[in-house]
């Protein structure tokens, strides 16, 4: 499909592939500039209903409910002349292999928000231009969200107008869209939604770390990974990749990608960074790449202390991770050293990540139920007995909630390395063969509880259950965990509500009181597309 100019998108004819946030800002954004848009959704829910009138507004239609989703449908008479994929769609989803097969070009909501940036409606119509602020691209198995986070927090402190925008919150398209306007954007990408991203060509970009996740959806480690190597096509500026990789598979991405002409290999380590790279010194945060006689000094950017409440109280190393490559985008787009050091002091954790949810009688209670794969929790459990503050011993242990999806993950390699920190194990989810198949193998002297329906249904949730057998295992000074491993649709909406019904749960147990709030049901939850959506936020 040839390049689209400012006017040319009036007329086209647009099928849009699901109807939740992201399609719907495609959707509304195609039809104010005169596309012939058609939204279809298997789901006929409250959300779509609403969204669906002022779609209706502007001149679009919408098909949803059962079926409305299985096969390619006709726009005004005709086949479509393209396809807008939302977020986890899998391709071969029907009505996406239909289109492929018909040789009608499927764009993710990425693809779409950067075609449109730069461009305006139609003459006549109420639409201001797009935005034409250049993106700093950053993706992972974990850590996204932080280092984004991070990342616009020091560009903020630098002066420029930034918004954080893609899988943290915000659709791409929305953000471009923005008549307020940004300087800069702060761009989280899923592998989902780099999958259909053909053109995009970010001032700098990153890859935090990649480690096996959803797998289900992208077939193999290496579809997931060639998913989110396709961040550093077309990058101007810098690739910035983690050296501390075992495999240095993310400097592999950054050698394999065609990038433009200049753009350099940034790296960053928790060691002693070489030339081009951030790392640290001491406990200074130091970088060897921005600055002008790289080969003799190095920049102090912050200490591990300013990185404190980034870290909820206690720095883990993962945090000092995403600080350096947060670090490395911004000072690619030309930010001071004191905007990295300001911006990483107000940077605030988010919710459902290592947060501790109460202390009570010795015990600490922690909310991580972001950690939604395995990679994540590795890191979570490593870094939990910090947690237990003044009450850790040498004895302390960890009692971990665990469970939920999969995404045909295993976590033999997970459970091997963390036995040793291990009180018991709780273990949540519709399907918790994966987990304990790994704890019988390579944790066998770990207790194991099982939270099934009957255990539910007695304690009146999920997360009462969980949290009931949590406090029985635990001794004073240990840490109850929630970091799942696991995505959280089989039994609640996301992981944000997972968490929020341990930290009901937890507080009710303390109490003595009701749980309130959701407490998570057996299984079932939506699942996003068709044929399987995105299960969480991560990507």
């Amino acid at each position: 499909m040839p390049e689209r100019g400012p006017a040319d998108w009036e007329g086209l004819r647009v099928v849009v592939a699901g109807f939740a946030v992201s399609g719907a800002a495609a959707a509304y954004a195609l039809a104010e500039r005169g596309a012939q848009v058609l939204a279809v959704d298997s789901r006929e829910g409250p959300g779509e209903l609403e969204r669906a009138k002022l779609l209706d507004v502007l001149g679009g239609r919408v098909a949803l409910g059962p079926g409305a989703s299985d096969a390619l449908h006709v726009v005004d008479g005709s086949p479509p002349d393209l396809v807008i994929a939302s977020p986890g769609w899998r391709p071969s989803a029907p009505l996406l292999a239909q289109a492929a097969r018909a040789g009608i070009p499927v764009w993710g909501e990425v693809e779409l928000a950067w075609r449109l940036r730069g461009t305006a409606g139609p003459a006549g119509a109420p639409v201001g231009p797009a935005s034409s602020a250049p993106w700093l691209c950053v993706t992972g198995t974990n850590g996204k969200t932080t280092t984004t986070t991070m990342l616009a927090s020091i560009l903020r402190a630098h002066g420029l107008r930034a918004t954080t925008a893609g899988n943290i919150g915000t659709p791409l398209v929305e953000a471009v869209l923005d008549p307020a306007g940004a300087d800069v954007l702060a761009v989280e990408l899923s592998s989902f939604q780099l999958h259909g991203a053909h053109t995009l060509a970010p001032r700098a970009s990153a890859v935090l770390n990649l480690a096996p996740d959803h797998l289900d959806w992208h077939g193999s480690m290496g579809a997931y990974a060639a998913d989110k190597g396709r961040i550093y096509t077309g990058t101007e500026l810098a690739c910035v990749y983690n050296a501390d990789d075992a495999d240095q598979v993310t400097e592999r991405l950054v050698v394999d990608a065609d990038v433009q002409e200049g753009c350099r290999a940034i790296g960053f380590t928790l060691g002693v960074p070489g030339l081009s790279m951030l790392g640290v010194v001491d406990d200074v945060l130091a970088d060897r790449a921005f600055v002008a006689d790289r080969a003799t000094s190095a920049a102090e950017l912050c200490t591990l202390a300013d990185l404190q409440d980034a870290s909820g109280g206690v720095v883990a190393l993962h945090v000092v991770a995403n600080a350096l490559a947060a670090a490395a985008l911004a000072r690619a787009h030309g930010v001071s050293q004191q905007a990295v050091r300001d911006g990483l002091l107000s940077t605030k954790p988010g919710a459902h990540r290592i947060a501790v949810v109460a202390r009570s009688g010795g015990v600490a209670w922690v909310d991580d139920s972001k950690a939604t794969n395995a990679h994540a929790a590795a890191a979570s459990l490593a870094g939990a007995a910090a947690a237990a503050g003044p009450e850790a011993t040498d004895a302390t242990r960890v009692v971990w909630v665990a469970g939920g999806l999969a995404k045909g993950a295993q976590f033999d390699d997970l459970v091997g390395a963390q036995a040793s920190r291990l009180r018991a194990v709780v273990l949540i989810g519709a399907d918790r063969e994966p987990l304990r198949g790994a704890l019988a193998r390579r944790a066998p002297g770990v207790p194991v509880v099982e939270v099934d329906a009957a255990a539910a249904s007695a304690a009146g949730g999920v997360m009462p259950a969980a949290v009931r057998a949590a406090a029985g295992a635990a001794r004073p000074g240990d840490v109850v965990l929630l970091a799942p491993a696991s995505a959280s649709m089989d039994q609640f909406s996301s992981y944000a509500e997972r968490g929020d019904a341990f930290a009901a749960a937890v507080r009710a147990h303390l109490d003595g009181g009701p749980t309130g709030g959701p407490t998570g049901g057996p299984a079932g939850g939506p699942t996003g597309g068709p044929a399987g959506g995105p299960t969480e936020g991560e990507g």
